[in-house]
């Protein structure tokens, strides 16, 4: 609880573009989450998923391209899994990429620090969500599986990520070119997502 409430303080003193700079951080970070899904499953389109998210990174530099991004709304909503068709685990981080994909180009039309908060938030579920699914079983209580999720590397890396990012907006005057470009280099992470995955 404490840490929603942080995150909504910290995230509530940002501006419409560094609001927006947080969410694509996040946002890309998911992204081999919906991309490896795509290509196994052979649903909808994460190469066009992945331009939208680069013509997010370009609209933050000053002078940057712009995308129509009223525009691409429906189009990332065509490329949300329906849980009830697919039964496989992979479906759920894949909703949650595109979840936050979709409230990310909210935030930047409408520049609602909830959009930011709640992004924030479904990044730290799909770590979790993760974690109890690989690594627990019926046997632990509730407890057992609370204290496994947050001691846990990956929660740790997501704490960390979230947390640098929040720190390095806090501290930079103005989102120049080379600012986004070393924020998106730490979001795309080499390739690996907040689960420990990646498309190759």
């Amino acid at each position: 609880m404490n840490d929603n409430i942080s995150l909504e303080t910290q995230l509530k003193a940002f501006d419409k573009a560094k609001l927006t700079a947080y969410c694509v951080a996040i946002s890309t970070r998911a992204f081999p989450n919906f991309a490896l899904f795509s290509n196994l499953v052979e649903f909808g389109d994460a190469k066009k998923m992945a331009n939208v998210i680069d013509g997010i990174w370009q609209s933050l530099v000053p002078g940057g391209a712009k995308m129509n991004f009223e525009l691409q709304l429906s189009k990332v909503e065509d490329n949300m899994p329906d849980l009830d068709v697919f039964d496989m685990y992979g479906a759920a981080p894949a909703l949650d990429a595109i979840t936050c994909l979709h409230a990310t180009i909210s935030c930047l039309l409408l520049g609602e620090f909830e959009e930011a908060v709640t992004i924030g938030l479904v990044s730290r579920e799909t770590v979790a969500s993760f974690i109890e699914m690989s690594e627990g079983d019926d046997q632990m209580s509730d407890e057992e599986i609370m204290r496994l999720i947050s001691n846990h590397p990956l929660t740790e890396q997501e704490e960390e990520f979230q947390g640098q990012v929040i720190e390095l907006l806090e501290g930079s005057k103005s989102l120049n070119k080379e600012f986004i470009a070393s924020l998106k280099a730490l979001a795309t992470n080499e390739g690996v997502s907040n689960i420990g995955i990646s498309v190759e």
